[in-house]
């Protein structure tokens, strides 16, 4: 490898890690001093209160794996627990709205997290630099302030009511802290532009730094403020959550499209569908379409819809049940579907009787060619944030189904099914490109159009991120607003319902690195504010 390349949705994480791969430091090094940034500088979207997975690819080493550190369920809760709570699932299936919101925002709707375990982790297994240097930052932005960026104050302004969650600026409301750090003196969001500070966050950071590890979280004073505090808002977590809370490692699932090899995330993360799209869309010659035809849109719709049937169906937490992936990502099973969508055969999504979502990613190469491909979240604010701590617990019980025997069904300590797709494309034994996206149930679909774009299109990395998008994952076609009208128009004559965003980047946002003859190239989707930097 000729150079580095780090690409993050926020300007000042991505800037963070470069520096790290300027002073020596590897992928996984530069991964981690750009998400503990993260947390600080896009605090709904990460943080030491969520989750995530890390796929690391470390080729001297003969390193190859996913670490696993979703959140898990309270050991407190029940299957059953919200059976008689329940209103519907939302459209692009990511969730499930409950009477009063209370799997979405407060104390109830909070998983155990898993980040600061799983940042431990990667940094002793596979890093290089000591724990209080990477945090160091993350510790003086959240001191000394940052500037509130567009895509954040759209997402804390946006309304949800149509989805049936509590909106974004309810969450930032709903705690003592919250008011004082996102808001004015007279009560007014604050606005982009302004300086946001949060000295609460660093002070936590910097007792995290100083106590060399994660123990301080999962069996320290931190946990025992964390659990008192549950306590006393009536919350499911306790101490022995926490203490007991693990992580996982586990060896990549792998498929191919068009003699690209592609390794990505096993459930209950949401890989092996991408995948399964991938799959089904190789039995078309995608590359003789015209991007963004109709029947273009028309053949990913169904290819779409297809996948996410098999994902309602199946997916779950596999130490709790059977998820038959390996059948879903066989060839044989992608010819059927395939062979249905050229008879004309129009698939149909179910959702319990009845968007953008709130996650981050980073994708780092260094120049020894280890790769990272790393997206962690809090699945979506909770508002609960521990007086004096600074940082917002994940909102993660809202993605659990409250429909008992379900693969998504609620179980103590289990692992809620994950959207996230970090993948490594090989070409040969060799990575050539790097990739994963924030954004809930559109994270599979927007993986793998920028995949295509890539491999079918012959698309530089920066126009396949950039590219007009679709996505399938219930009835109706979700357009971006750069997809013609006269295609919107062809397709409604068809029969199909269509949407259009008012985005003009929309569904997910992909961040991908791009390695053609030793060289890497990144590109930060358009739709957030972030950047790539590469380091010679």
């Amino acid at each position: 490898m000729r150079n580095a390349t780090i690409v993050a949705p926020q300007p000042e994480a991505v800037e963070a890690g470069a520096e790290i791969l300027e002073r020596g430091g590897n992928a996984i090094d530069a991964a981690l001093a750009c998400a503990f940034v993260q947390g600080v500088v896009d605090p709904q979207m990460a943080g030491i209160g969520g989750f995530g997975s890390m796929h690391v690819y470390m080729p001297k080493k003969g390193v190859h794996e996913i670490l696993e550190f979703y959140a898990r369920a309270p050991l407190k809760a029940a299957p059953d627990m919200w059976l008689d709570k329940i209103k519907h699932q939302s459209r692009d299936g990511f969730g499930y709205v409950l009477e009063g919101n209370i799997s979405d925002i407060g104390y109830l709707a909070v998983c155990t997290p898993g980040s600061l375990k799983g940042y431990e982790t990667a940094l002793r297994d596979y890093g290089t630099f000591e724990w209080a240097d990477l945090i160091k930052p993350a510790i003086r932005l959240a001191r000394n302030g940052f500037m509130i960026r567009n895509h954040m104050h759209w997402y804390w302004a946006k309304d949800q009511a149509n989805d049936g969650f509590a909106n974004t600026i309810d969450k930032l409301r709903f705690s003592a802290t919250g008011r004082k750090t996102y808001f004015d003196a007279d009560g007014m969001l604050k606005n982009v532009g302004d300086l946001l500070v949060n000295k609460d966050m660093a002070q936590t950071l910097e007792r995290i730094a100083q106590s060399g590890g994660s123990d301080i979280f999962y069996h320290g004073d931190l946990a025992e403020q964390i659990a008192d505090d549950f306590k006393a808002n009536g919350g499911l977590i306790d101490r022995e959550d926490l203490a007991r809370y693990e992580l996982s490692k586990i060896k990549p699932v792998w498929g191919d499209y068009r003699h690209n090899r592609i390794a990505t995330s096993p459930p209950p993360g949401s890989g092996f569908p991408m995948l399964e799209l991938l799959h089904i869309m190789e039995q078309f010659d995608v590359g003789s379409l015209r991007h963004g035809s109709a029947e273009h849109v028309r053949i990913l719709f169904e290819a779409m819809k297809r996948m996410t049937i098999d994902k309602d169906a199946h997916m779950g937490d596999p130490a709790y049940v059977d998820v038959p992936y390996e059948r879903l990502l066989s060839k044989e099973h992608a010819q059927a579907h395939a062979h249905a969508i050229k008879a004309g055969e129009v698939a149909s999504v179910s959702r319990l009787d009845g968007s953008q979502r709130d996650t981050t990613h980073i994708s780092v190469i260094d120049k020894d060619g280890n790769a990272v491909a790393m997206t962690h979240t809090l699945g979506s604010p909770s508002g609960a944030i521990t007086d004096g701590l600074g940082f917002m617990y994940n909102g993660t019980m809202s993605r659990f189904n409250p429909v008992p025997g379900k693969p998504g069904s609620i179980a103590p300590g289990k692992r809620r099914p994950s959207s996230a797709a970090p993948t490594i494309v090989f070409k040969g034994d060799e990575p050539s490109i790097v990739i994963g996206a924030p954004g809930g149930s559109y994270i599979a679909p927007a993986v793998a159009q920028c995949l295509m774009n890539m491999i079918d299109f012959d698309m530089s990395v920066l126009e396949a991120v950039s590219a007009p998008r679709i996505v399938g994952v219930s009835n109706t076609i979700d357009i971006c607003n750069r997809i013609r009208h006269s295609v919107e128009d062809e397709l409604r004559t068809q029969g199909y319902q269509v949407a259009r965003s008012p985005q003009t980047y929309a569904f997910a946002a992909v961040h991908a690195i791009k390695i053609e003859g030793g060289v890497s190239k990144g590109a930060a989707d358009p739709q957030r504010d972030g950047m790539a930097i590469s380091v010679a």
